[in-house]
């Protein structure tokens, strides 16, 4: 059975084999939940003084005027636009109309035995090489078969072994392990 893991991750390249789990499939940025770190511009049409940019904080708010904090981690942007206008609604404005746009993603984060560890700007499209890459590649002593992502939200973060044509999300952590000879 590990062979057909192994020959799956292979040829696919847009798997993850979770270390004791069956092949999990990539979850779609279509389907993109918002975290910290998160760039946004919100739009509250007719109401320039209430539209801006703003960054997911460190609490999972959007904090806006008037409304104060909206909960935004978690969300997908068209959940974050209905929580912004039912919280205008009705104390603030009679019919609110808002829209919310992702500019910026949060980063990813890439560890272990790479040039340069620490945390890079997420691009769409990027994978795993792509990332150990912008890291400066790989150091001397790393483990090239050994390279890990961690991905998802609080308990149910999950760690799995990666391709390097794996396809890199935002708010991954992606760890290279050294070897020992």
């Amino acid at each position: 059975m590990p062979i057909v893991r192994l020959l799956a991750t292979l040829i696919l390249g847009l798997m993850l084999v979770p270390a004791a789990t069956p092949v999990v499939a990539e979850e779609s940025l279509s389907q993109y939940r918002l975290g910290v770190g998160d760039k946004l511009r919100i739009t509250v049409f007719g109401h320039k003084e209430l539209s801006g940019e703003f960054v997911v904080s460190g609490s999972g708010e959007v904090v806006m005027p008037l409304i104060q904090g909206v909960r935004g981690r978690g969300l997908t942007t068209a959940e974050l636009a209905r929580a912004i206008a039912d919280r205008l609604r009705p104390d603030y404005l009679v019919n609110p109309r808002v829209s919310v746009e992702l500019l910026g993603y949060r980063p990813f984060y890439i560890l272990g035995e790479v040039q340069k560890p620490g945390d890079y700007p997420y691009v769409e499209g990027m994978t795993v090489l792509n990332a150990i890459a912008l890291a400066g590649g790989f150091a001397p002593h790393a483990r090239r078969d050994k390279v890990f992502i961690e991905r998802g939200r609080g308990a149910s973060r999950k760690r799995y072994k990666a391709a390097v044509t794996v396809p890199v999300r935002p708010g991954d952590i992606i760890t290279v392990r050294e070897r020992f000879f």
